[in-house]
């Protein structure tokens, strides 16, 4: 049927009917989600890691399924055919829920299951809509929103982790160079902004560098201690609703799908009441933030001048500073790096709240923590790219000037 100039087709729940647009994979249960959570205008869709990381546990639950004898071998080797595309990043328009609509992310896991059922039924030579002879049941089998998204948002996370991981290992041997390039340039140590004693330049970059190092290792342990998953743990951890076969082989299944050594949090209660290890690598993110805001402040502070600053380096010039002063060269990377990490602080803020709001036996806010997640490694990783590339790598010493401070620092006693 056609409503206007829109096809549609009709779908029923406990509730009542509604229309669902007929190209849609999605179904009755999602429409309902965008009429009664959607605020953000952040879809699921827009997080395509997070869709990939579903998908997997789709797939691998459906192995376990069948494993455990509770789905038939067609049904659970059409919900895996189903998950390629989710899983390959596409019909990411197929997943219009907000990301952080009430219910414990129960729109979030209703909108994947519509749409796997809709494939994994078309995959058989079903129509949209008709749920034969797959059902969102079928897709869900042995799960609950609360072990699905708990898993899949961490997943998330690991995977995300990884390009941030390699920008920081770049960023730290860019500042260890400068550190070594720079080792043999005196110059004057400040203390409180006021005169120190003579030092080298490189003793400041070595410490930047040891700084980063640090943060990385900080971050690294934080985000592999998501490696124990609640999945097999249902509503409240006590697996309820999954028989045993099933909670026995969906982890190893898990690990196998995503190719990470996974193993099953312990006591599975704790992991769906409280988000404290999603807070951990929040704090460790806010940490590196706070971290880069010190180093990009410095060098501002270094490059300022040229003739009436400090003017001790100089940055790479990447574009006009000014639409007043002609020739002026603004460090708009630093200071790029800088409102980024103001931005991540800003999401560690809401991770905080999150956590705090936990409530009883499970904390519905967990899903917005992840994304918050999600939103600083991204910003992070974008930023600090550019901070290494543009900023750190072609940063010079003036080397005429640094030793004219020394000079003068030369007499001072230390303080």
């Amino acid at each position: 049927m056609s409503t206007g100039s829109a096809a549609v087709r009709m779908e029923r729940d406990g509730l009542g009917e509604r229309a669902v647009p007929a190209e849609a994979l999605y179904g009755i249960h999602t429409v309902r989600a965008l009429e009664n959570l959607g605020f953000s205008s952040r879809p699921l869709g827009s997080c395509p890691v997070y869709v990939r990381t579903l998908g997997m546990v789709k797939r691998a639950t459906a192995h376990a399924n069948k494993a455990a004898e509770i789905l038939e071998p067609r049904i659970a080797a059409a919900i895996e055919t189903a998950t390629a595309p989710l899983i390959a990043g596409e019909l990411l328009q197929h997943f219009p829920v907000d990301l952080f609509g009430g219910g414990g992310s129960i729109g979030i896991h209703m909108n994947v299951n519509e749409v796997v059922a809709n494939l994994a039924n078309e995959s058989l030579g079903g129509r949209r809509g008709d749920y034969t002879p797959v059902t969102a049941r079928h897709v869900g089998a042995s799960q609950s929103t609360a072990d699905v998204c708990h898993t899949a948002v961490r997943l998330a996370i690991l995977q995300e982790w990884e390009p941030l991981k390699g920008v920081l290992a770049r960023a730290t041997q860019t500042l260890r160079d400068r550190e070594q390039s720079f080792a043999s340039i005196p110059t004057l140590a400040r203390t409180c902004l006021q005169d120190a004693l003579p030092t080298s330049l490189g003793v400041l970059f070595g410490g930047y560098a040891a700084l980063m190092a640090r943060r990385a290792q900080s971050l690294e342990a934080s985000v592999h201690a998501l490696r124990a998953i609640a999945l097999g743990g249902t509503v409240i951890g006590s697996g309820d609703g999954a028989p045993a076969r099933y909670r026995a082989e969906i982890v190893p299944q898990l690990a196998e799908v995503t190719g990470f050594p996974l193993v099953a949090r312990t006591p599975l209660p704790d992991a769906l009441q409280n988000s404290d290890d999603i807070a951990d690598v929040s704090a460790q993110l806010r940490l590196l933030a706070e971290s880069l805001i010190k180093v990009a402040q410095d060098l501002r502070l270094l490059a300022s001048g040229p003739s009436g600053g400090f003017g001790e380096i100089r940055l790479p010039p990447v574009q006009e500073g000014s639409s007043f002063f002609a020739g002026k060269q603004n460090p708009v990377i630093a200071e790029t790096v800088m409102q980024c990490a103001f931005l991540v602080l800003g999401c560690d803020r809401a991770v905080q709240a999150a956590t705090e709001h936990a409530e009883l036996y499970l904390n519905v806010f967990d899903g917005l923590a992840a994304v918050q997640v999600l939103d600083a490694l991204a910003l992070l990783c974008a930023a600090l790219e550019r901070f290494e590339a543009r900023c750190l790598r072609g940063l010079q010493a003036d080397e005429e000037r640094c030793r004219a401070l020394a000079a003068l620092g030369r007499g001072a006693a230390p303080r």
